[in-house]
């Protein structure tokens, strides 16, 4: 690693042969994101416009994809699954005058731009940008090469990233793998599905999660919310999970420090089916019963092993974490509405709040998984009973009520669960609770799941905002109305009578979510 410039981070590579060249190109494609700018310079015959196709296959997953130099056309154009690529070629520009002619200039909104001599429009560079220089280096052999690797502003830490990676990989013995980068979610990991001689294996590549600013005891949000700072989280809990018989993915290979990891791959067999899609009844059930046998483990504990020298602890689902997410409503879902309530009404707010959750902390706690919801289940039919429920998603798992997870379940953000299904389905967890432990009460239980299903509503919508306004990504909202009807369910709990009053008072009706 060479010394950067502030705001900038460099390495240089030995490409020894077009292979090498060739896994640079696809390393470079996997670290990708809409809007990304990748500029390409070096000697004329230095492996430029070999470099730029085998990336743009690698994104169109197609080896054979016809990829022309944009010498001639300066510009070429790609649909790709996950973007548009704006592919162009400089080198016959002789001012900055012939870009606004070919419309250059302007990006389409999300679209990936990867040119080739970049220094013939220095005035165009954006901040955030991967820089490649490549030479020959004819004394190491007839097609090896050196690479300079800049990444500036945002693409700083992905090029450190990005290289750690890659020897990761070496170290797995996984490096020659096929890899195709999947859909992510909202969180700030991606995942890629390797392909090896009979098997495949998913890549997790969770980076460190920053920790936000101070806002509350001097700590701040994913620290009073307890959400996992690292894959540790992940990796202890999947492996106290297969322990007791339940499908959580196996751990094939880690680096805790770094983040990455390569586990089981379940496959992409889901909970739902149709557009828009719809529970499929026979796995949701399956799920409620894993659920049941989950719960009817007694004292479970919240230190798991992690490895032979060192544990990890669960973090109780306290009042705290459960009162700051509740926030989120106030934060960011009412000011999106213009609804922002007086500072009394706020405390009133949260001191009702504090009441219901009373019974729900008293509550003997178990393992909740806390994203126990379809995005993260898959169907395993070739396994067994409640085996057959794929579990991938439970770094943020606490020691909490255990009516919180089937709430997930039943009230999925992403899907419309009817609420007869929700009502059979619910019914189904406590007669198999109360057939296995004759002292559950019943009626205690569908309290504490009315008050976490309403918390779990109010949260949520509160993110979906978030994501939103803050981080660009207005596709959650159209789940809003969703949620907003599940709340409505939970409060019509009549231990929540004074919550729901202060709803109906304060809280207005989601919009319509976008065409």
């Amino acid at each position: 690693m060479e010394p950067s410039r502030p705001g900038s981070s460099s390495v240089t590579l030995t490409l020894p042969d077009e292979q090498a060249t060739t896994a640079l190109a696809i390393d470079i494609a996997a670290a990708l994101d809409p809007g990304d700018a990748v500029l390409l310079s070096g000697d004329l015959g230095a492996g430029k416009t070999s470099l730029a196709r085998a990336l743009i296959r690698h994104l169109a997953d197609d080896p054979d994809l016809d990829v022309p130099s944009p010498t001639f056309t300066l510009v070429q154009s790609y649909e790709l699954p996950r973007f548009t690529l704006m592919h162009a070629d400089f080198y016959r520009l002789t001012g900055a005058d012939e870009l606004a002619e070919l419309g250059l200039e302007e990006v389409p909104p999300g679209a990936a731009v990867l040119v080739e001599w970049p220094d013939r429009a220095p005035d165009l560079l954006p901040p955030d940008r991967l820089e490649v220089e490549l030479r020959l280096d004819v004394a190491a052999g007839p097609d090896a090469r050196v690479a300079h690797l800049t990444g500036h502003g945002s693409f700083a830490e992905r090029v450190t990233r990005m290289i750690a990676l890659r020897r990761f990989l070496e170290k797995a013995d996984v490096a020659e793998a096929r890899r195709e980068r999947l859909a992510g979610d909202a969180s700030t990991r991606a995942y890629e599905r390797l392909a090896l001689p009979g098997r495949t294996v998913l890549l997790m590549n969770a980076p460190r999660r920053p920790d936000g600013p101070p806002i509350r005891y001097g700590k701040s949000y994913s620290t009073i919310a307890h959400l996992a700072e690292d894959v540790r989280a992940f990796v202890a809990v999947a492996e106290a999970l297969r322990t007791l018989g339940f499908s959580a993915p196996a751990v094939h290979a880690a680096d805790l420090a770094t983040g990455f990891l390569l586990v089981e791959d379940f496959g992409d067999e889901r909970f739902v089916a149709g557009d828009p899609p719809a529970p499929i009844v026979e796995r949701y059930r399956a799920a409620v019963d894993m659920l049941v046998a989950l719960h009817g483990h007694m004292m479970l504990p919240s230190e798991l092993p992690l490895s032979p020298e060192a544990t990890y602890k669960l973090p109780s689902y306290d009042r705290d974490a459960f009162l700051i997410e509740i926030e989120l409503l106030l934060d960011w879902y009412l000011p999106r509405l213009a609804a922002v309530p007086s500072t009394p009404a706020r405390s009133a707010f949260l001191a009702f709040w504090r009441d219901a959750l009373a019974p729900v902390l008293a509550q003997p706690p178990t393992w909740v998984l806390r994203d126990f919801h379809s995005p993260n289940l898959i169907w395993l039919p070739e396994r067994r009973g409640i085996e057959r429920v794929g579990l991938i998603d439970f770094q943020d798992a606490v020691m909490g009520p255990a009516a919180y997870d089937l709430a997930s379940l039943l009230q999925d953000a992403r899907v419309t669960v009817p609420e007869d299904l929700e009502i059979e389905l619910l019914g189904r967890y406590a007669r198999a609770r109360r057939a296995n432990e004759p002292s559950f009460d019943v009626a205690a239980f569908v309290q504490i799941y009315a008050t976490v299903a309403a918390q779990r509503a109010t949260k949520i919508l509160g993110i979906f905002a978030r994501l939103a306004q803050r981080d660009g990504k207005p596709q959650y909202l159209r789940h809003m109305p969703r949620m907003a009807t599940y709340l409505q369910r939970a409060l019509a709990h009549p231990s929540l009578a004074p919550l729901k009053a202060w709803y109906a008072a304060y809280v207005p009706p989601p919009p319509a979510p976008p065409a």
